[in-house]
């Protein structure tokens, strides 16, 4: 009888899929094989691979492989200037740009000491917010569409109008915006922002009632989500999940509570968390989210304080002293984070972006084996992962 040792410590994926041709049979008896799930496939959100190890329609186990999109942004970024770093991050979490153009120009005025005023930092959480909601109601309106329910994707781009004609009309982009900058923001909001920003909010309250009865209250969407892709505190926690991921599985951790930047010391709003960690309470914590963000943005439209939205000359060489520095916010998907190398030159030495959808992939390893591949498209989509923002 000829035996062929197996590698305990497997390096690579090549040789974890070539070492199940020699295991022989799995302990149920029934023939275990690997399936790509992607890189084109619609409900991984992106060009994302996942290798799935299956037996029959059971997952046995699910590794992702990124690089397709790799666009080397980190070390682009040691060629710019600190100003010119703002595009970059709206290039990432592209449904977050405005929070990662936020993240990069505080780490670059705490650097280099650069001072704001309070109206700067009003219409910086405001706008944070609006774009919270715009992010999750994309996510809303995609994940009914992977579960087979095509209303709510009409439904839910419909609502997301309303935010993105008010950023269209003070930014004059709709997706990848560039507009808070080192100092300030790159241009004051349009004269009709305000009566623009109360009317959406009026308008879009009564909706949440109507976006519980299409799809929360529907009981087949219930069945497909709840005690399905169960990710405990403690594993949360350990993969460095954040946002709504994190918050879902019990763990009341939130930038904007703990350790408050902008003006939300100034407001009142609460934090949802989950009890069991599964899809469900994914579902849910986002679904409470949009209404807390309203709850914010109202709290702050009729005072935004008089004064200047740019502290500083437009072209103005920014060098922050040498040393290290670090900034983190909550975008709509977790903790964005953006370290930053000076030299004392123009241009950082070294940039890196710790990114949450990074994290939160990564929690697919724990919760999707054991389940079935029916309930990997329910668990990928509750994650509401950005590939852009992983594989940058």
């Amino acid at each position: 009888m000829v035996t062929v040792e197996i590698k305990t410590k497997i390096s690579s994926l090549d040789e974890r899929i070539n070492a199940m041709a020699l295991q022989g049979e799995s302990p149920l008896g029934t023939q275990e094989y690997f399936v790509n799930m992607g890189p084109q496939h619609p409900s991984t959100h992106g060009v994302l691979r996942l290798v799935l190890k299956l037996d029959g329609e059971t997952v046995r186990e699910i590794i992702p492989v990124l690089g397709y999109i790799h666009r080397g942004m980190e070390k682009k970024a040691e060629t710019l200037g600190y100003r010119q770093q703002v595009h970059l991050t709206d290039r990432l979490d592209y449904l977050c740009s405005v929070m990662n153009n936020w993240v990069v120009s505080a780490v670059v005025e705490k650097a280099a000491k650069i001072e704001i005023n309070d109206r700067i930092q009003t219409i910086r959480t405001i706008f944070a917010e609006l774009q919270r909601v715009q992010s999750h109601l994309l996510w809303w309106g995609v994940f009914g569409m992977d579960l087979g329910a095509f209303t709510p994707f009409l439904y839910g781009f419909r609502d997301r109008e309303k935010i993105t004609k008010i950023f269209e009309e003070t930014i004059g982009a709709r997706l990848t915006m560039n507009y808070i900058q080192p100092g300030g923001l790159m241009y004051d909001i349009h004269p009709d922002f305000v009566k623009d920003v109360k009317a959406m909010i009026s308008y879009m309250k009564p909706m949440f009632k109507e976006y519980d009865e299409l799809v929360s209250g529907n009981i087949i969407i219930q069945e497909r989500l709840k005690n399905v892709g169960i990710l405990d505190a403690q594993s949360a926690v350990a993969l460095g999940a954040s946002g709504p991921v994190l918050r879902a599985s019990g763990v009341a951790h939130d930038l904007r509570k703990i350790k408050p930047y902008g003006v939300y010391e100034k407001v009142d709003f609460s934090i949802p968390i989950g009890t069991v960690g599964d899809c469900w309470d994914r579902y849910s914590v986002r679904m409470l989210e949009m209404r807390e963000s309203l709850k914010i943005i109202e709290q702050l439209i009729d005072s935004i304080p008089e004064g200047k939205h740019l502290t500083m000359k437009p072209g103005a060489k920014i060098r922050p002293p040498a040393g290290i520095y670090y900034e983190q916010m909550e975008t709509a998907r977790g903790i964005f984070g953006v370290f930053l190398h000076s030299d004392g030159s123009e241009k950082p030495s070294r940039v890196h972006y710790r990114t949450p959808n990074f994290h939160n992939l990564w929690c697919l390893t724990k919760i999707a084996p054991g389940g079935r591949i029916g309930d990997l498209v329910s668990i990928i989509s509750s994650l509401d992962v950005v590939v852009p923002d992983i594989d940058r």
